[in-house]
Order: C-alpha cells, then structure tokens, then sequence
C-alpha cells in the first residue's frame, strides 16, 4: 500500500508541476503585459498633457496668482498644435476644482491670447518662438486687469500691480515651457541634454506638483509624498549635489504656493544633499538620507506636533521609490551629467558619430581609388594617328590626282606602305635617304617629289601633336598618382578613426595612487595608450613652478612604466584654476645631430644647392639636399621649390615613393623647358635607427662607423628629366655613433686631378679624427676647396648627420616601493 500510495503521489506531482510552472509564466506574462499597456498609455503624450494641463489648471502661488496656465497653454499651442484642445480642456479641468473664478480666468487668458496672437502676426515679422514670451507677458497683463475688473467692476493700483507681477512670471516660465515640454515627447531622439535644458525640467516638475497642493488621503499629503519621490530619484541618479538642487528647487516653488510650508525647502534640499551622499548604499542608503533629513528638519520646522505625520509622508515616499524598477532609474541616468550611464550613452554616441565618419571618410577613399583608377587607364596603340597624318597628306596632294583610284583604291596595301616608309625617312630633312625606297617611290607616284614635301611639312605639326599627348597622358598619370596617394591618406585616416579609444582606468588608478604613497599631488591623470615607445598620457597638476614634472613626475613614471618618459607639452597654470596641464611621451631611442657647409659657386650670395633637415609625424628624421641645374638665382630657385614640396607632401602622410615621383611629374610638366634637378634623401626612423635613401640623380651618401666607410648609392635621373621612374630605395640599418654623410656633386666632383673619387671621399672621411658632425662637414668643404687651388668652381654642400643614442635630461627615480606591475593593455 505505502509503495503504491507513493507512486500515485510521484505521479500526481510530476503531472501537477509543470501545469503550476506554465500557470505561473503565464500570469507573469499576462500582468507584463498589462503593466506595459499601462506604461504606454501613461507616457502618450495626450495622456501626459492631460495630467500636466489638469494640475497647472489648479496651480496657485501667493494665494490667488495663477502665472502657470498662459505658458503651458502657449508653449502647446505654438509647439504642439494637435494638443491645442486638449491643453485647453485640462486647464479648465483642474481650474473646476478650485473654483468657479479659476475657471473665468482661464478663459479670459487664454481668449486674450488667441485675439491678440494674429494682430502681432501681422505687425511683426518675427518668429513665433521669439515672440511668444512677450505676447504672453502683455496677454496674461491684460487678462489679469480684465478679471479683476469682471469682479469688481473698478481699476484699481493693485491689480495693476498683480497683473505685471503675474505677466513677468508668465514671461520667464514660457522661457522654460519652450526648453522642457518638448522633451516629454516620448519619440526624442535628442540623447544629450544641456544643463539648461534640466534645470527648465526640474522647474516643470516642480510646477506640476504645485497643482497638487491641498490634495490629501487620511492626513497623508500628495504633495509632500510627491515632492520627496522625486529628490529621492534624482539624489540616487545623479548624486548630492543633483539631489540637493532639485530639492531646492522644488522646495522654492512649492513655499510660493504654501508660505506656511516654507520649511519644506529646507527638508527637501537637506534630504537630497544626504541621500546623495549615501548613493553608495543604493536605495537603502538614499532612503536613510531621507529619514534623517526628515527628522532633523521636521523637528525644527514644525515640532513633535507634525513630525510623526511628515515621517509617515517621508515613508510612503520611500516605499514607491524602492519599488520603482531599475531600468527607470537607469533611464534617466542617461540624461544627467556626471553618472556613468550618461558617460556610457556619450561614448555609444561619440562611437556612432566615428563610425558614421570612418565610413564617410571611407568612401571618400574608395572614391578617389576609383577616380585613380580611371586616370591610371592606359589608351591603348592605335594607328588613328598615322591615319590621320596620312590622310591630311594625301587631301593636298593626291585629292586632285588623276591616279587616285589607282593609288588608293586598287593599290591601298603598298601606297599606305610606301608613305609610311617616307614618313620615317623625311622626319629631319625633306630628301629619301634610302635608293631602293627612292626609286619604288617614283615608280609608284607620278608626283613623288610633292608629296615627299608635303609628308616633311606635316611632320612638324604632327611631331608637336604627339608632345601634347605625351604631356596629356603624363598629366594624367600624375592626377593618378596623386589620386591614389590621397587615397592611401584617407584609408589610414580612416582606420584611426575606428580605433577607439582604450580605457586605462586600472592604470590610471594605480599611477594616482603611487604618486600619492610618494606624496606627489596629481589632481588628474588620462591615459590615451601605453604602448612600448608610444606612451600618451597627460596630467592636471596644481602648479609647475619649479619643473617639477620634468625633474620627478617624469623620472617616476619612467620607473614605473620601464621606459624613459619625457615632458612633450606643458600649458602654464591660468590665473583663475592655478592647474597646469602637462603632456608626457615616451622618449625617442635615437637623436640626430646635425653640422652644414655650404657655400655658392665663386663665393656668391646665391647658391643652387639647399638642404633641409624637418621631422615628421610618425617619429622619423629626413635630411634632404636638392640641386638646381646651374647656378645662380634660377637653380635656387628649382631646388628651393623642390624641397618645399618634398616637405609638404611627406608632412601630409603620402609614401616617399609616391611623393618623389609626384615632385618629379610636376617639375617635368611646369615648364616646356630643361630645368631639372636632383634630390637626395635620407629618412631616418628615431626608434629603431633603420635608414632609407632615395637618391634622384645625385652622387653616392657615406656612413662612418669606426674606421670603416660605407657607401650607399642609387642609380636614378634627375626629376624632370623623364616624365615617369621606378625610384630606386636603397636601406641601410644604422647604429649609435654613425656619421651619415651627404653632399651634393660640386663637393663629389670637386676634388682636381683625382681618378677614383669614390676611393679620395673614403679615405679623406676615414682620416678625420672628430666626430663632431659641424667640424666634419667644414673640413671636407676646406679638402675640397684646397684641391682646387682656392676656388669654389660650383655650388657646394655637405650635410653631416649624426646617430647617437637619446640621453634624457633626467634619470629614473626609483620608487622604493612595493612593485605593482602596471599592465600595459587597457581594460
């Protein structure tokens, strides 16, 4: 019996609970559901303009002032005009249940506005939105006087009085209607709210909640219940100081309507201030804010009389707050200042408007790789253009002659041949060179010697035909190259764009802190990367008076981080804050040091040769030197163009190679006449010391490294010479202590009577006993000079480069502490 009994029972329980479980999850749908109906019925705008509407209707300041309803009624008539009705209806509404002659005054403000809103119109020309203050201040005036005279059937100071106090309320609260109701739109698609904008929506809230002075539920008062609801939510959003705020400004209002209730600003600010405070309890920590608040502040205001009812107030209070679900909280967290969920909805945004900018930026990149693409096109060889030589040929001399169908008609193949052959022959001088093509020729054309003529006259134009061509189809090439270099440019940009960036919040933390074991004070520390030779960090300090970034805080995170930090960017404290904002980077492994000869062909003033040393933005060092053809003020000028454009184009993130070969493209297409000249280019990386030479027509470059000399060449033409090259790379891995060094020809070509000149540099640079880059390139010019009895027969330049490790000014500061090891990857 027990066996079956439990078995009956096993059977009825495992049929009995699932039926229990899909009973429950339905009841939990069904009562979502309806919770959610309700919430979407509640937030409708027509819903929410009733409520607003009904309880500024009944709203009352200093006892018979009613500055609310002109505002609201003329924000929505201007802004929504689908609620024009509805606005009016819950004016009249909530002024019903106060009395009969709240009801006429609606009427009548609300009728002075309508009768005086199209004579302005047509007055003025001014937007509505910019008007509407001032017709509400002059229609809630002229209102007001009438109401009072309906009354008392007399004009009276008073009422004047009353009236111009109530229109400049009026005046200032349509101000703030117009920056708040539009954000009750539940559809708002505006995520970032400025500070003004809140406080106009506190002063709303507040507003509202006036209209439900005088409303009570066995001695439980709606609007002191209402009032610290919302401090409650606001000081567990937004902190004390968004607590304290609304609880002031709620406070304020709502003593105007009640002086008696004065001290409920009181209450209500200190209430918000300590549950802001207490925020890191969560809602339990907020409420105790608020018992406190209450009864300190109740005790004071009202005595032991009232205190037990203003803490049952404060109580039911609570108990909607600790049931309001989170995700409203979260909601509007998302719209105060300061929280995380703001910082989160602003870094969702700010990665919505990077991502939208990448793709632009994208697309424009697509765009000019397709736009090179389409120059890029090579047309392919025809014989159009012999055709047409041939055919402008033929129109002067074999149009009018009477073998023409036999020539051209009979015979196509062997006259087209014949011409052509003569077209090749004629091209300096109108005579056939060749017997066999001469005597073909006279047998062939009974007018052999005038079309022989006539193909050499042609030839002139037909040859400057082919020059624009080839200068067409060398612009073009040109446009292409730049194209695809902006191209490049872009996509870079593009994809440092999409790189976010990297929280360090652990690191930041972990820094802060052990400045503040050392007891360095560091208000501020961002973090923007911590990668290995490419640290970002930058610092809000009180002052730097006496370096002290550079002496310690750089020399401290040197040790911390394991790699030498220097100071990049220092901006002096203001006057007004007294903090100074300091930028560190990591220190680059290689400096170059630089020495320069250089002088003009017979010691002028004007040389050809120029030379120009610049860094670059991603950590690089070029040395370039550039030589005009000639000498004088024209070759200056060459070289000195030439150079100015290396810098430009290398500056703006375009590869060498592309730019070289654009500079050499604008040179050759400039000018119709030969003006070339050369460039020589080192590019120097300050973090592994790798080099890379790009020489246009220029003499071999040196590295002096111990007792040996290296020689590094390239073998390609001056620009300008030929329209399009393969610039030829050469790469060499330097080391500290190199001396790199480049001259132009006048110094290579210098030396007199010197076979092997290549072998005379060697040994004059292996000879020297400085390695002082200045004192090299003075001696080498002075070897040079002598050689040549004294005479400088051509513009001469030495550039003398010198690779040495960076020393920073400041050492690492060991800490002497326990060593927490910094992770370099961001959270």
């Amino acid at each position: 019996m027990m066996q079956r009994f439990q078995s009956t029972n096993s059977h009825a329980l495992s049929v009995y609970t699932p039926m229990t479980k899909e009973n429950q999850h339905f009841l939990q749908r069904f009562f979502a559901g309806v919770a959610t109906q309700w919430l979407k019925l509640f937030v409708r705008w027509e819903t929410l303009c009733l409520i607003i509407g009904f309880l500024l209707g009944r709203a009352l300041i200093l006892s018979d002032m009613s500055p609310f309803v002109l505002p609201f009624f003329a924000t929505v008539f201007v802004l929504k005009r689908n609620g024009r009705l509805l606005a009016f209806i819950s004016l009249l509404a909530g002024g019903m249940t106060v009395s009969l002659q709240q009801d006429v005054f609606v009427l009548i403000v609300v009728a002075s506005f309508v009768i005086l809103r199209p004579l302005t119109l047509r007055v003025f020309k001014i937007e509505m939105t910019k008007m509407l203050p001032y017709l509400v201040f002059f229609s809630g005036l002229g209102g007001r006087l009438l109401y009072d005279y309906f009354l008392s059937r007399e004009w009276s100071w008073s009422s004047a009085m009353i009236g111009v106090t109530e229109g400049g309320l009026s005046f200032i609260l349509t101000l703030i209607f117009l920056q708040s109701i539009p954000l009750l739109s539940i559809n708002i698609r505006k995520k970032v709210l400025k500070n003004e904008e809140i406080i106009c929506f506190i002063i709303l809230l507040a507003s509202v909640l006036t209209g439900t002075i005088g409303w009570h539920i066995h001695s439980i008062s709606m609007e002191h219940v209402l009032s610290r609801y919302f401090v409650l939510m606001f000081a567990y959003v937004g902190g004390a100081a968004i607590g304290s705020s609304v609880g002031v400004v709620i406070g304020l209002i709502l003593s105007l309507a009640n002086v008696s209730s004065l001290y409920q600003m009181s209450l209500l600010g200190f209430s918000g201030l300590l549950g802001g405070l207490l925020k890191e309890g969560n809602k339990l920590g907020v409420s105790i804010g608020l018992i406190i608040g209450t009864l300190l502040i109740g005790l004071y205001g009202q005595g032991y009389d009232h205190l037990l009812s203003t803490t049952i107030d404060s109580l039911i209070a609570i108990g909607f707050f600790l049931l309001t679900p989170r995700v409203v909280a979260a909601k509007l967290a998302t719209y105060i200042p300061g929280t995380k969920e703001y910082h989160t909805q602003q870094q969702q945004y700010l990665k919505k408007v990077r991502d939208v900018t990448a793709n632009r930026v994208e697309q424009f990149s697509s765009l000019f790789q397709a736009l090179s693409n389409s120059f890029s096109h090579e047309e392919e060889e025809s014989d159009k253009e012999v055709d047409m030589f041939l055919s402008k040929v033929t129109e002067k001399t074999c149009q009018t002659c009477f073998r023409k169908e036999q020539c051209w008609v009979k015979n196509f193949d062997k006259t087209y041949d014949f011409m052509a052959q003569i077209m090749d022959e004629t091209e300096s001088q109108p005579v056939i060179q060749n017997p066999k093509l001469k005597n073909g020729w006279n047998k062939h054309c009974v007018k052999s010697d005038k079309v022989i003529q006539a193909i050499y006259e042609q030839q002139a134009l037909y040859n400057e035909e082919i020059k624009l061509r080839q200068r067409v189809k060398e612009s073009r090439r040109l446009v292409a190259e730049q194209l695809l270099g902006v191209s490049q440019v872009m996509g870079d940009f593009a994809k440092e764009i999409q790189r976010e960036k990297n929280t360090h919040l652990q690191q930041e933390e972990q820094i802060l802190l052990k400045f503040r074991d050392i007891g360095l004070d560091v208000e501020n520390i961002d973090i923007f990367n911590l990668e290995e030779g490419a640290v970002d960090i930058e610092m809000t300090i009180p002052s730097d008076y006496y370096g002290e970034c550079e002496k310690i805080i750089a020399p401290i995170l040197s040790d911390i981080l394991g790699e030498t930090i220097i100071v990049q960017r220092k901006i002096d404290p203001s006057f007004t804050s007294g903090l100074c904002q300091v930028t560190l980077t990591s220190a680059r492994a290689y400096e170059i040091d630089t020495g320069v000869a250089h002088t003009a062909k017979g010691g002028g003033w004007i040389s050809g040769d120029n030379y120009s040393t610049f860094e670059l933005g991603a950590g690089k060092f070029a040395v370039a030197i550039s030589d005009g053809m000639g000498n004088g003020q024209r070759a200056f000028i060459e070289s000195n163009e030439t150079l100015k454009l290396l810098s430009k184009v290398l500056k703006s993130g375009i590869d060498e190679t592309i730019a070289i070969k654009s500079i050499n493209s604008i040179l050759s297409l400039r000018s119709t006449e030969e003006i070339f000249s050369t460039l020589d280019l080192a590019m120097i990386d300050l973090q592994d010391a790798g080099a890379k030479f790009l020489k246009i027509g220029t003499n071999p470059s040196f590295v002096k490294r111990g007792n040996k000399v290296l020689m590094i060449e390239a073998g390609n033409l001056p620009m300008g010479i030929v329209p399009e090259f393969e610039v030829d790379v050469a790469r060499e891995q330097l080391k500290a202590g190199d001396l790199l060094i480049m001259m132009s020809d006048g110094v290579f070509d210098g030396p007199k009577h010197v076979e092997n000149k290549e072998a005379w540099i060697k040994r004059k640079i292996r000879e020297l006993k400085t390695e002082n880059p200045q004192d090299i390139a003075d001696l080498l010019m002075e070897e040079v000079i002598r050689t040549r009895g004294g005479l400088i027969e051509d513009d001469m330049t030495v550039v003398v480069s010198k690779i040495k490790h960076h020393m920073p000014k400041w050492g690492a500061i060991p800490t002497y502490t326990k060593k927490d090891v910094v992770q370099k990857k961001a959270l």
